[in-house]
């Protein structure tokens, strides 16, 4: 990687390019590999620019709106003839790179412009850190020379991927897969080189989506921090919000979790994102609300742990899904999407008046109901529970990495697993859909008998769960019944949810902002102090901006407002030191023992729900009368 300034992504339209500080592309693999992405496939993995023969020195990196300055090598005495301003950009299945080349020179001159391109359609899996290899047999690349640029194709069976570079000029001369230009430049003239890049992924073009923007220049100009944040997150969000098909087949804008792994529909984060969006761009939430129900299960698929009436984990178009490589075309190893979308479904009613959407996904959320009551587990095992997936994932709550769900003394829980805050979402999910069925479907009776589950799940929680000798609750129940007893951020969530008594709710609350769970910046995914606490952990130690956004929302139903008051402002402190970004995670460091917050090593930056977070902490506020 040419300097040492970072790397770059510019995103949107669920299309992202990962860049060198130079603009560049060299095909990396990993943690963060560089490259043009859609769709889960790399359609750009060399890109680099030589001017005179040599790689251009950086005068200033590309920064996040894709500008950088670059010149010719030169010396104090002969210094370089020209510079580079280049510009680069994507949008919905396309990458664009500017080349503005302006003569610092008396004398006219002739710059020869060489871009190296190539295209290996790799998919993210294959790139990810854990080096596995996937067989691709019969799987062919092709590279055309076209009028002006180049085309470069990928077929395997019925998989079909191209990537097309297209200049304006039209090259002077192609060598390989090389572009050259000789471009003359008067004195102290200028010329411009511009590039288009353009990825045919499987399945037809990318679509753009809707944005989301609005208003965010007015909040960013605001003095205070949480306006900024706010409209930050707004910006992201824009960045993040991708097109997928709806219910119907029709396009509709939901927001993607992340960069670079997540840039697709994601059951927990897309319905968590509009469900803190949801007072000021509800749009979101019947747009995810939507593309969910669209792929919501029908039938038993071991593998991919489809089910009917589930919610899916997450979708996935890449070639390895296609083939079923991997399970996660559609994959539905997620205990919470499903209780979720019954959430966000009634929310979106109670916060728009409008009953359409409710009415016309009654079918849905029926089917949905009837899989928590059944392959959920409330019937048989009195909670939503799951088992370890051998395909998948181990964990199937939003703490799903192996040895999350633990005890004090930090072994593994064993399933069937019931976590706390699932059972909290699912007694929301139970009232919520009561209400519905009451108000909107003209459902008298399946009002009753939802509220006659809430009602008995409330119960059984409140004997099963509570940890008398920490004043706390478990955060689950392992598949021999037994109290694991790791105390952890879950907690919080049953405040949102309202399945604890006012007062254990106000205790809890109060509890989460003790110093071992607050860490002065955010509250801990685990309390310090329990032999499983590592402050770099992903989910024992380490503190997420939307674990506490829900806390937040939690602690604002129970009029916990000092709590809440202390939480939003270490959060929105901590945004102030980002850039007024959250990132993904942080890490667990108390604020005692830095100036900033401690990154964690392979955070996801933009992320949606952490974008989103701002703007539950401004409707917690504005909830709990500041």
């Amino acid at each position: 990687m040419s300097g040492a300034a970072p790397r770059i992504q510019l995103v949107r339209d669920a299309t992202f390019a990962h860049l060198d500080p130079d603009g560049g592309i060299t095909g990396t693999r990993g943690a963060v590999p560089d490259g043009l992405f859609v769709r889960d496939a790399r359609h750009l993995s060399r890109w680099l620019l030589t001017v005179d023969g040599a790689a251009p020195a950086v005068l200033s990196p590309v920064d996040p709106a894709g500008a950088c300055v670059l010149t010719p090598e030169g010396t104090r005495d002969a210094p370089p003839a020209y510079t580079v301003f280049r510009q680069q950009a994507v949008a919905a299945g396309e990458f664009t790179d500017t080349l503005r080349l302006v003569s610092n020179s008396a004398d006219p001159l002739v710059a020869e412009v060489v871009v190296a391109a190539d295209a290996d359609f790799a998919d993210t899996f294959e790139l990810r850190a854990d080096e596995r290899a996937y067989p691709k047999p019969g799987a062919e690349r092709s590279v055309r020379r076209t009028g002006d640029g180049v085309e470069f194709g990928y077929r395997r069976a019925d998989w079909h991927a191209r990537t097309t570079v297209s200049a304006s000029p039209a090259p002077d001369d192609v060598r390989g897969t090389d572009l050259v230009w000789r471009l003359r430049l008067e004195p102290h003239g200028e010329a411009e080189l511009r590039l288009t890049v353009t990825a045919h992924p499987h399945g037809g073009p990318q679509l753009a989506a809707e944005p989301v923007r609005g208003g965010e220049h007015g909040l960013r100009d605001a003095p205070d921090d949480l306006d900024k944040a706010c409209a930050q997150g707004l910006s992201d969000l824009d960045l993040l919000t991708i097109a997928v098909p709806g219910l119907d087949g029709e396009p509709v804008s939901v927001p993607a979790a992340g960069v670079p792994w997540f840039l697709t529909l994601f059951g927990r984060d897309s319905l968590l994102t509009s469900y803190f969006m949801l007072p000021y761009r509800p749009a979101l939430a019947a747009g995810t609300l939507s593309a969910l129900a669209a792929v919501q299960g029908r039938e038993y698929d071991a593998f991919r742990g489809e089910q009917p009436g589930r919610i899916v984990h997450e979708t996935r178009r890449g070639e390895l899904a296609h083939f079923g490589q991997v399970p996660y075309g559609r994959y539905y190893g997620t205990i919470d999407a499903t209780p979720l979308f019954l959430v966000l479904l009634h929310a979106h009613y109670e916060a728009t008046k409008d009953p359409d959407l409710a009415d016309r996904l009654e079918a849905h959320a029926r089917s949905a109901v009837d899989w928590m009551l059944g392959d959920g587990g409330l019937r048989e095992h009195g909670y939503l529970v799951y088992e370890p997936d051998p395909n998948g994932l181990v964990n199937q709550n939003w703490k799903d990495s192996a040895g999350a769900i633990c005890f004090k003394d930090g072994a593994q829980a064993e399933g069937p697993i019931a976590v706390c805050e699932v059972q909290g979402y699912a007694y929301d999910a139970l009232r919520r859909t009561a209400r519905l069925a009451a108000e909107v479907w003209r459902g008298p009776e399946l009002a009753r008998e939802l509220d006659g589950l809430a009602d008995a799940l409330r119960e059984r929680f409140a004997r099963d769960f509570w940890l008398d000798e920490d004043d706390f609750p478990a955060l689950a129940l392992d598949g021999a019944g037994r109290r694991v007893d790791a105390l952890a951020s879950d907690a919080g969530h049953l405040l949102w949810s309202g399945i604890l008594d006012e007062d254990r709710a106000r205790r809890v609350g109060r509890r989460l902002l003790e110093p071992d769970f607050f860490s002065g910046w955010a509250i801990r995914t685990l309390a310090a102090g329990q032999r499983p606490y590592h402050p770099l952990s992903y989910h024992r130690g380490s503190a997420w901006p939307h674990d506490n956004g829900v806390i937040a929302l939690g602690l604002a139903r129970h009029g916990l407002r000092d709590e809440l008051r202390r939480l939003a402002s270490g959060l929105v402190d901590a945004a102030a030191r980002h850039g007024y970004r959250l990132p993904e995670v942080l890490g667990g460091y108390a604020r005692a023992a830095a100036a900033r917050p401690v990154p964690y090593p392979h955070s996801c930056s933009p992320q949606a729900w952490a974008a989103a977070t701002p703007w539950a902490l401004r409707t917690a506020l504005t909830t709990a009368g500041r």
